[in-house]
């Protein structure tokens, strides 16, 4: 690393978690995010903020004034752009040295493998099942990791599933194949408190990176299939253990 460098990772290079060598490992690495709204937005921030070293960002959806109360990268200015290419316009701002790609589309079956290549973990915070689906599916195959972390009213949960592995639960082990459809609850019908969305893309972002530093530093504990489920309103943390399903679609014949 050059001293400029050095300087702005330093109190992570200090941590013993982390390190020289997790620091490192963070700057090589490439992040796929899908979904650049209410979780993604924060994940985003606390990942660029990381120097992890590349970053894919997709989503179709354009910038609303609803969502400047949690989604914190965008400001009036965004209105009517691209997400997914203003989210990328921050990054450029916030860190040149960091290598980002936009994708204005929204991934599908038919896309979700190409979208997602070459990602080292792939982080989910879209908001329908169908989608989030279709991307634990092709993870499976491109035997990639992903990170899923998802919000409704005050409750939050991050999960790191590793379905490409013998013995390993995929998301779809979690939710099941009565779930892929898009006619889901969102926060427009059901509110959502700006900290609350802040808090769970953050955790994300942390679940994210103990996937990247897996085998370099004593933070790489990725916690495959612990699903940490957080109540923003007690505030609590209970984490329960994800079982692969032995006759899960979507990792099972992969296996």
């Amino acid at each position: 690393m050059t001293p400029d460098r050095l300087n702005r990772f330093a109190r992570h290079i200090v941590l013993p978690e982390v390190g020289a060598m997790g620091q490192a490992r963070l700057a090589q690495s490439h992040v796929v995010l899908v979904g650049m709204g209410g979780i993604g937005s924060p994940a985003l921030q606390y990942l660029a903020g990381a120097g992890v070293g590349c970053l894919t960002l997709i989503d179709d959806d354009v910038v609303e004034a609803s969502n400047l109360q949690r989604q914190t990268i965008y400001t009036e200015a965004d209105i009517g752009q691209s997400k997914a290419e203003a989210a990328a316009a921050w990054v450029a701002q916030f860190d040149p040295a960091l290598d980002v790609t936009a994708h204005v589309a929204r991934i599908t079956r038919d896309n979700a493998a190409e979208l997602i290549a070459g990602a080292d973990v792939v982080l989910d915070g879209c908001d329908n099942f169908a989608t989030r689906l279709a991307v634990s599916d092709a993870c499976v195959k491109a035997s990639a990791p992903l990170t899923s972390a998802a919000l409704g009213r005050f409750q939050g949960q991050v999960a790191n599933f590793a379905g490409h592995r013998d013995d390993h639960a995929c998301y779809r082990c979690f939710v099941g194949d009565a779930f892929d459809a898009e006619d889901c609850d969102t926060c427009a019908d059901l509110g959502v408190l700006g900290a609350m969305v802040g808090m769970v893309g953050a955790f994300g972002a942390m679940a994210a990176m103990r996937v990247l530093l897996e085998g370099v530093s004593t933070l790489g504990d990725p916690h495959w299939g612990q699903l940490h489920v957080l109540d923003g309103l007690k505030p609590s943390l209970r984490t329960m253990r994800i079982a692969p399903d032995p006759e899960c679609s979507g990792c099972s014949a992969a296996a």
